[in-house]
């Protein structure tokens, strides 16, 4: 299984519970319409910021949102990634991150994953 990560930052001056808002509502959507089919599995991970333990204060985190995807092999994430290039499509999805990210901020990944037993 392949597990492909992608960090995410909202627009400035959009706020926490607006983004999650609009990103569930409506961009989640269309990750599933292209994904569907393709994905094993599509998560979105929000991050809540918690106090610095010097300042007490509340730090903007760098990033908003984990977004993970869950690929059956390298093979599948390829088809796939050829699919949301496909011009049309990544007009689409690009016209929506307009409205929801921070795009020069997206940063992008493979994940290894090594668990340990508790």
């Amino acid at each position: 299984m392949l597990k492909f990560v992608t960090l995410l930052k909202r627009r400035p001056g959009m706020s926490r519970e607006a983004f999650i808002d609009y990103y569930e509502r409506h961009h989640a959507r269309i990750g599933v319409k292209y994904l569907s089919g393709h994905a094993l599995r599509y998560l979105r991970r929000y991050v809540r910021p918690m106090p610095n333990p010097v300042t007490g204060a509340h730090d903007e985190p760098e990033h908003d949102v984990v977004m993970e995807i869950w690929f059956a092999d390298r093979a599948a994430f390829d088809a796939t990634m050829a699919r949301l290039a496909e011009p049309a499509v990544a007009a689409e999805i690009a016209e929506d991150e307009e409205r929801l990210f921070d795009r020069s901020m997206h940063r992008h990944f493979f994940v290894e994953e090594h668990e340990s037993a508790l």
